[in-house]
Order: structure tokens, then sequence, then C-alpha cells
């Protein structure tokens, strides 16, 4: 019955009918858009591609943040088997033009002016893109004669279904399971991205799995923030909302997201662990500047959620003591965090990277837990995840249904299973590295405990081997350090070197806090971050830090840096991830400066004295 993604929407779409499926803010309001009226727009753009003349296993992109027209056109070119190529909407002109060049994408719906603009840098390179479609032109009016609008094309799709009634559904009944459904482009960390192809198959298995194991609940409201071109959200914050009869509801951006939490109210939402990092340092960081009552308040409920949150996990009964300190501990603090949400949350959703063990525990113990699960876009993608039944801190869980894992005998994590993509677009060579005798090799690291819970140690190309000839984990380093409140990025360097380095992004509203409170002045971030105090500052806080780690896991020097890493300046994917090869060639002269032993260091770098001999 659901066995591909446009027989699963319509079915869904006659199912739900009048109930809000999409939801989106405008001039200061949020807006519903029905699952029939959902349905209606996806038939109109359906049509309209078959219009212009788009045939099955054509490729069509999407350039555009969240909203409910990139929906829209994912499911309007999927019902009439088409292949969706999304973009993210924070690349640049030349990503823009490889992702289109190497899909030979025929179609491009873009969605702002802005982002128009850079594909136009690029247009004369791109003889097979043969119509551009946008979504918000300044004035449609005026809309350049190649350009069409998003109103327009649905229009041209109204008037093709009169005369082509039935066509839509009988091109989306017709489809197979085992048909390419999308192109994913990988986001790069390294190199131009590989365009994974993805089928019905891959993403429906993995949303009925995940589905078996983690409730969602019909008409859940999702809040959606993560980029949809990223295949997380794409499949656990979308596809599978969608199965489940939910409600999607757009955020207005990153930046707003903390703002429309308790607007919308959602029972689940999904993200990286930048978001939770953040949340929690937030937290941290407003409790500190409150009274030492309420500080004192804030640090027992927090333990007392703890002991309640590891008594049900040991599936033990609460002593009455505990029920009463919980109740108190529930009314005083849990509860006024919850409201930040929107009081209902059932729980977080977190992928794409690790997420700090601590910072797990502490929304857990606050009545907000967050689910940790593991995969890859060519896994579309879960592989792992933690459930209410089956959960371990630390790990990314266990195997979803119909997964298979082991561990190779270097390491490397290798899956098998219905969800895992049949390769790269014309990348062979690529996809007969990856894909081997049936299995995926992921080339993350990781271990299987007795039980099946999977730990993820690191990145296998990530993996610092010093010249001594040991071997770091430089995420795990990584991962301790942004706990503290005052370091909001890390990155770990020393592969062939005698020691490890780091280069530190504080957190610039605690730092700056501090700075005042201490009498230390500055006119913007270089100076403060070049005060030899607030150097001695972090010295103290990344010596505290790696204190318990073996001589050879220690940072020797570090280098702060005045501004945080972004996808507008390069040093992270628009999935929030690190490109350490971009930060090394970008910082080359202060990384290197910090492995000049016979050199001083410069003015933001501070030779480490650790307390273990080296």
């Amino acid at each position: 019955m659901d066995a591909t993604l446009g027989a699963m929407f319509f079915n869904r779409v006659d199912k739900y009918q009048d109930h809000a499926a999409l939801r989106y803010k405008k001039d200061g309001a949020w807006h519903d858009i029905s699952w029939k009226e959902f349905g209606s727009r996806v038939e109109k753009l359906g049509y309209g591609l078959l219009a212009l003349g788009i045939n099955p296993g054509d490729r069509v992109a999407i350039l555009s943040e969240n909203r409910p027209e990139w929906a829209i056109t994912d499911l309007g070119i999927i019902s009439i088997q088409g292949i969706v190529v999304p973009i993210y909407h924070t690349n640049r002109a030349k990503q823009i033009e490889f992702i289109l060049q190497d899909s030979a994408a025929k179609v491009l719906i873009v969605s702002k002016p802005s982002m128009l603009a850079e594909v136009m840098e690029v247009r004369q390179n791109l003889d097979q893109l043969q119509q551009i479609v946008l979504m918000d032109p300044d004035d449609p009016l005026n809309t350049p004669n190649d350009i069409m609008s998003f109103q327009n094309l649905l229009d041209l799709g109204a008037n093709y279904k009169a005369k082509h009634e039935g066509k839509l559904r009988e091109l989306y009944t017709k489809a197979k399971e085992d048909d390419l459904v999308s192109f994913v482009y990988t986001s790069g960390t390294t190199g131009n991205p590989k365009g994974v192809m993805l089928s019905h198959k891959n993403f429906l298995s993995n949303v009925k799995s995940t589905s078996s194991v983690v409730e969602v609940e019909p008409h859940w409201i999702a809040l959606s923030f993560l980029p949809l071109s990223h295949v997380l959200e794409r499949m656990a914050g979308y596809y599978l909302i969608l199965y489940n009869g939910g409600t999607i509801a757009y955020a207005e951006g990153v930046n707003e997201v903390v703002k429309n939490l308790p607007e919308i109210k959602p029972h689940v939402m999904v993200s990286v662990p930048r978001l939770y990092e953040k949340m929690y340092a937030g937290i941290l960081n407003k409790i500190d500047e409150g009274s030492s009552f309420k500080k004192k308040m804030f640090l027992w409920a927090v333990e007392v959620g703890k002991e309640w949150f590891y008594t049900h996990l040991e599936k033990k009964t609460p002593s009455a003591s505990l029920r009463i300190k919980h109740s108190i501990a529930d009314k005083l603090v849990y509860s006024k965090l919850r409201d930040l949400t929107g009081g209902r949350l059932r729980f977080f959703v977190s992928g794409g990277a690790a997420l700090a063990k601590d910072i797990n525990e502490f929304f857990h113990a606050i009545g907000l837990p967050i689910l940790e699960g593991y995969g890859l876009t060519e896994t579309a993608p879960v592989l792992t995840v933690n459930t209410f039944e089956n959960l371990r801190l630390g790990t990314v869980g266990q195997a979803i249904p119909g997964v298979t894992l082991k561990i190779a005998e270097d390491g490397e994590i290798l899956a098998k299973g219905p969800n895992v993509s049949k390769g790269y677009y014309n990348r062979p060579e690529d996809t007969a590295e990856a894909f081997k005798d049936g299995w995926f090799y992921t080339g993350d690291v990781g271990v299987i405990d007795k039980d099946g819970f999977l730990t993820i140690t690191d990145r296998k190309k990530d993996i610092i081997v010093t010249s001594g000839g040991k071997n770091v984990a430089p995420q795990n380093i990584e991962g301790m350090m942004v706990l503290d409140s005052f370091i909001s990025q890390a990155v770990v360097f020393g592969d062939k070197q005698k020691y490890l380095a780091a280069l530190i992004i504080p957190d610039f509203q605690v730092l700056t806090g501090y700075a005042k409170e201490n009498g230390i002045s500055f006119s913007n971030n270089r100076e403060l971050i070049e005060n030899p105090k607030v150097i001695e500052l972090y010295n103290n806080r990344i010596k505290e830090i790696i204190k318990d780690l073996p001589s050879y896991e220690q940072i020797k020097k570090f280098a702060l840096l005045p501004e945080e890493f972004s996808t507008d300046t390069g040093e992270l994917t628009p999935s929030l991830k690190v490109k350490r090869k971009f930060v090394q060639e970008k910082y080359a002269d202060i990384i290197n400066g910090l492995f000049a032993e016979d050199t001083p260091g410069k003015p933001t770098s501070q030779m480490m004295k650790p307390e273990k001999p080296a």
C-alpha cells in the first residue's frame, strides 16, 4: 500500500483531509495548509513539470530554505517519477554549478532572488538546465522571460491537469520501490560532494523501521529547522512525520528556533548536536547570572533529575523520598525549562555528529529527553537509534529493524540493509570502494557492545596519528572541550606531530561577561582574546578539561580565534560539521605556529603546562 513515497503521500491526503499538514509563519502569524490543500498543490506542481516536458528519471533541483514549497516541490517531482536533487540554500555559485552539472538537472526551482543571483553567476555554464522557477519573485509582473514564477508553474499544472486528468496518479501508482527518487549530495567536508542515489525503498524502509521503535502519533507537531537538503531532516523531520499523519511547522530560521519553540509547542524536533550544545550553554549561563540560592536550587534539581532518570533507566521503583524531591524539582525548575520549548515536547532527536554524554544526561534529567541515533546519507540515513525502551547514554543506540552492522578488523563500521544506497551517481570507482559484497563501508570507527549498542569513536579519515605512533580520536577531545561554558567550538590537530594543538573559539557572550566582571577592557573580540588574563583563563580551563587524559591526548598549545566558524565563512558544512581540511588551510599560519616548538607562540596562543608529564 505504501510501497513508494508518492503512494504513501496521497494515501495520507485521503486519510487526513482537513487536518493541518504544514504550518508556516507569514506577516507575524502562523498559517496552516491542510492535507487536502497540500495534495492539491503537489498535483499541480507535478502536472506543471509534465507540461514543461519532464519525464520519469529526469532530474529536478530544489534550491531553497525549509518552507511549504520545498515539500510541495519534492513530492510533485516524486509523483511523476522524477528524481529530486536538493541543494543547500547556503551554497554559493560554484557549488550550485557543480551539483546542477553533475546531476544534469533540467529544471531548477529556487526560493529567493538572492539565491537566484548565485545561480545567474554561472547560468551560462548550465546548458542542460531548461527552466528556472522562482518561488518569491521581487515583482511577479517583471519576472525575466526565462524565469517562471512558482505560481505560474502551479497554474500551468492546473491547465495541464484539465486535459490529462489521471496522468499523475497513473505515474505514481506505476512507480516501483527500487526506482530512484533522489540524488542527495554529501556535504563535502573534503573535495566535491558525491551524489548519493536513493530509492523509494531506501527512504520508506527507514521510515517504517524507525517508526516501529520510536513512536510518533498522528497530529503531533514537528518543528522543522535542520535543512531539508540534509537527509536526516528529510527522513526523520519530514517523511516520517507525514507517514505518521503529523504536522510539520517550519521555523523562521536557525536563529529563530528558540523563539518559535514556545509559539509552535512541538511534540518532536530533529537537530544536530550544535543546537543542544547552545541550549545547554545558554541555560548554564543564565543560571550563573542568577543568585546563589537559585544556582544551588538548580544544581540540586539537576542531581535529583539524574537520579530519577537512572532509577527509571534501570527499571527500578523510585523511593518515596525521591518522588517527593522530584515533584518539588519539577515544579520549581523542570517545568520552567520545558516551557521554553512549548511545554509538550515528547523528545528531541539528535544525529549527524556525536552528542556529548553530559549534555544528553542533562536534558533527560530536566524532562526533555534526546534520542540520539546514527546514520549517513548513504543509509537514508538511520542505522541505529536509542529508544525509550532501549537506551544507553554515550552510545548511538542499537540497529533499527532490518539493519545489520559489523565491525571490520580495522574498526570501521559496516552496514547492510534495505535503506542502503545503490551507490554514487556517475562515480563507479567511489561506489566500488564504499560498497563491497553487500556491505556499506561507513568510514566511521566504532565498537558494538554485548547488547548491540554502538559507540562511534571517530571518522576513519579524521583519526590523528602522532609522530610517536599514537592513534588519537580528535572528536572525543573536542566534545569534552565544548562542554565548558567558555568554549563554543574547538578543533584539534596533530597528525604526524609530536603533540596535539587546538583552535578554540570562545563563547563570547560568556567571555564578555567575565571580562566586564574582572575589569578587562577591550574594544573588539581580537583585543579580548589577546589579553594575557584571558589567555591564562583558557590555559587553566583547558588544563582542567584534559587532566585525566593520557599524555599523548593532551593539548600542548592552543590558539583563540576571534569569530565563530560558520557556513558563511566556509568552516562548516550546511549540516554544521567542521570542514577540517578547509580549517587547516584557512588557518595554516596559526596552526603551523602552534607546532613551531622553537619559536614563541603568537599573542593568541599559549603553551600548555599540563600537570601530567608529556
